[in-house]
C-alpha cells in the first residue's frame, strides 16, 4: 500500500497495548493539548477567584461569609446534632430538649465513619479532634442510656 492510501494507517504495526504507534503529527497535537490545559487551568483559577469575590461582596449582614469547609467542621456539625439527640442541648428547630438515642447513635456512627474512611489521610490535629469528639459522645451516650434503663 502507498502512504497516501486511506488504509495505510490500519496496516501499521501495533504496540503491545493494541494501539497503533503515534505519528509525529499526533505527538505534536498532544504537546498542543498541554498548552491548552495550562490555559484552561489559569482560566479556572481566575473564575474561582471571581466567584469568591462575588460571594464576599454579595453577602448581606444577615448572611455573613462562612469559613472554608473542613473535616473537623463537618464532624462538629454532626457532633452538635448528636448532643441535641442525647438531650444535652435543645433541638435547634423545636427548642425542646428530647432524648432520641437512635438518632444519637446514628450520628455518632456517622462521625466514626468519617474517622475510619479518612484514616491515614488527615492531619494529627484532625485525628485528635475526631477521637476526642467520638470519646465524649460515646461516653455521654452510655451514661444517658444507663440513666434511661434505671428510670424504666
Amino acid at each position: 500500500m502507498w502512504a497516501g492510501d486511506s488504509h495505510a494507517q490500519s496496516d501499521r504495526p501495533e504496540k503491545q497495548s493494541g494501539q497503533p504507534e503515534k505519528s509525529a503529527e499526533q505527538v505534536g497535537s498532544a504537546d498542543e493539548r498541554i498548552v491548552v490545559d495550562e490555559e484552561w487551568k489559569a482560566r479556572v483559577e481566575k473564575e474561582k477567584r471571581e466567584t469568591r469575590q462575588q460571594r464576599q461582596s454579595s453577602s448581606s449582614p444577615g448572611d455573613p461569609p462562612l469559613p472554608p469547609p473542613t473535616l473537623t467542621g463537618l464532624a462538629s456539625s454532626f457532633s452538635m446534632q448528636a448532643l441535641a439527640a442525647l438531650g444535652l442541648l435543645p433541638d435547634p428547630l423545636t427548642g425542646k430538649v428530647e432524648v432520641r438515642l437512635n438518632r444519637a447513635r446514628h450520628l455518632i456512627d456517622t462521625i466514626n465513619l468519617l474517622y475510619e474512611k479518612t484514616s491515614g489521610n488527615i492531619t494529627p490535629e484532625e485525628k485528635q479532634a475526631l477521637e476526642q469528639m467520638l470519646h465524649e459522645l460515646r461516653l455521654a451516650y452510655v451514661q444517658i442510656q444507663a440513666a434511661q434503663q434505671r428510670s424504666s
